[in-house]
């Protein structure tokens, strides 16, 4: 036997449309809503990973064109130290020196060393040198 809705009638005269009602389930257009959803949840999770990745992984680099950059400040601020190398090797990598002095104020010397690598990351330190240091 069927209801008026073409569907067959249950043993307490309903048609099963009748007894969920007509927003029973989720439309196409639901669904593809929360598909939309949660891919664009995932990407913006993919990229924050990524980015995360990419921060890590030039860390190494920083660290050594910081650490360069940290020894070539001390040695600067040595009575003889002379003239130094503008090229280093550490860490396996060939960093790039350059120091720049200007005189302060105070009549010390501000000097500022910038350590690159090339084609990555670089670095700077500050030292107040006495005048008359190298």
């Amino acid at each position: 036997m069927r209801g008026e809705e073409g569907g067959p009638l249950r043993a307490d005269g309903m048609t099963r449309r009748q007894r969920l009602g007509s927003d029973a389930g989720l439309t196409l257009l639901e669904l593809a809503v929360a598909v939309l959803i949660l891919s664009l949840a995932s990407l913006a999770a993919l990229r924050a990973a990524d980015q995360a990745r990419l921060s890590i992984g030039g860390a190494q680099e920083r660290t050594l064109a910081q650490l360069a950059a940290d020894n070539r400040a001390e040695i600067l601020g040595l009575p003889g130290a002379g003239a130094l190398p503008d090229r280093v090797r550490l860490g396996g990598r060939d960093i790039l020196l350059e120091v720049t002095r200007l005189p302060t104020a105070g009549g010390l010397i501000e000097a500022t060393v910038t350590a690159r690598i090339p084609g990555g990351a670089g670095a700077q330190a500050v030292a107040y040198l006495l005048p008359g240091l190298p």
